[in-house]
């Protein structure tokens, strides 16, 4: 090779070096926390889970290549959730995800200053979670399950599909105050609809099974599931519902795949994909203070037409109409 030439190709590499050491700098590894409130093994939280991975890598974050996720699981645990939350804090991610008002709360009591991206928080206001949902202030924002005047939506669509129903049974958590305020809400819909509102607590399941045993002594009842601790307990209250041939409305989508009669609620996946979009924004440089909370954009109405069947259910038209989802 000509010295010239030479000279000419080493000073080329030697310009491109920087640029290779900044493409290096600009692909450095990122760190997300996780933490759920859920079993590792719980088939729903894993598919949320999954939601909200791959919207992440959409937005182009990918798990061991520009970004360490370590995930956590609470297992609804309170001490196992501040043992985790603790732990996530003293790793310094940029940004974790916290799965409920439990997880949320317990990694704001860790004292991080680490930015928190919650989903499925049912009052993040009334818990002292955010300072209002258009200025969170502080470290965490987020996205709520639902506002409370979605609860009189399920007492409404209980007498769609049972007209007969003059009595209902609603479950709810006493000890949080969310359960409290949706029911309330019920109380508040349910003289107009001719239907007398009873709350069922959702503590264990022995005292679940006795209370919808009482309940059912009586005729013309249904049953409403509240959001909350009601979901750790969905395969004992489905199948209380279709031994005492009770109609029911539960608030999410799993509950009628898992045989429950019908569902009204938000997309629960739907919400981790779009807490991936506020992950990606505080990566990027954004503050969680300065992003809204956000309530869902869209509910979905889940039917399953065998349960319905097996209750003896004659469904009105209007309910088939407005379901976005018939299980056969």
């Amino acid at each position: 090779m000509k010295r010239r030439a030479f000279i000419t190709l080493l000073g080329g590499a030697a310009a491109a070096w920087p640029l290779a050491v900044r493409a290096q700098q600009s692909e450095r590894m990122r760190r997300i926390g996780v933490l759920m409130n859920a079993a590792g093994d719980d088939p729903e939280y894993q598919a949320r889970l999954a939601a909200f991975l791959h919207a992440l890598q959409q937005l182009g974050w990918s798990d061991g290549h520009n970004v360490r996720i370590d995930i956590r699981w609470g297992a609804r645990n309170p001490d196992t959730m501040r043992k985790y939350a603790a732990e996530l804090v003293a790793l310094a991610p940029e940004v974790i995800l916290a799965t409920t008002s439990a997880a949320t709360t317990a990694l704001q009591q860790a004292r991080g200053t680490v930015p928190i991206v919650f989903s499925m928080v049912l009052d993040p206001v009334g818990g002292g979670i955010v300072e209002s949902l258009a200025r969170p202030g502080g470290n965490t924002t987020g996205f709520m399950q639902f506002e409370f005047s979605l609860s009189g939506k399920w007492l409404e669509l209980l007498k769609q599909i049972a007209p007969g129903v003059t009595r209902a049974a609603v479950f709810r958590d006493p000890s949080n105050p969310t359960g409290v305020g949706q029911f309330a809400v019920l109380q508040a819909v349910a003289p107009p609809l001719g239907v007398e509102v009873m709350p069922v607590n959702v503590r264990d399941a022995s005292e679940i099974e006795r209370a919808v045993a009482a309940f059912a002594r009586s005729a013309n009842g249904g049953l409403i599931v509240t959001g909350g601790q009601a979901s750790f307990h969905r395969e004992l209250i489905v199948a209380l519902a279709a031994r005492h041939r009770l109609a029911a409305v539960y608030p999410y989508r799993f509950w009628v795949t898992g045989g429950g009669l019908i569902s009204y609620g938000p997309d629960l996946p739907g919400q981790f994909r779009q807490a991936a979009g506020y992950v990606d924004r505080i990566l990027k440089g954004e503050k969680a203070a300065d992003l809204p909370v956000q309530a869902p954009n869209k509910y979905e109405t889940v039917l399953n037409l065998k349960t319905a069947k097996a209750l003896g259910l004659d469904l009105p038209p209007s309910v088939l109409a407005r379901a976005d989802e018939v299980i056969e």
